[in-house]
């Protein structure tokens, strides 16, 4: 299981293990923290496309599913 901190999240780059429509690396473009330091929200984008979509950070700890940096 790949380790992730919250506060290091902005601008981390990742691989999709599942790419779709041809995205399969993506960089975390907004972490947003509430007052207790949570994450809220965390969108990322594709770097081809440049779709965006919100994601559950925690999901990024999946390496099923996330590589962390650009392979």
């Amino acid at each position: 299981m790949t380790k992730v901190t919250p506060k290091k999240l902005y601008n981390s780059k990742w691989t999709s293990t599942a790419p779709e429509n041809r995205e399969k690396h993506f960089i975390v473009i907004k972490v947003v923290f509430n007052d207790e330091g949570i994450v809220e929200l965390c969108i990322i984008e594709a770097v081809m496309s440049k779709r965006q979509m919100e994601i559950d950070w925690r999901e990024l700890m999946n390496e099923d599913l996330w590589l962390q940096g650009w392979k």
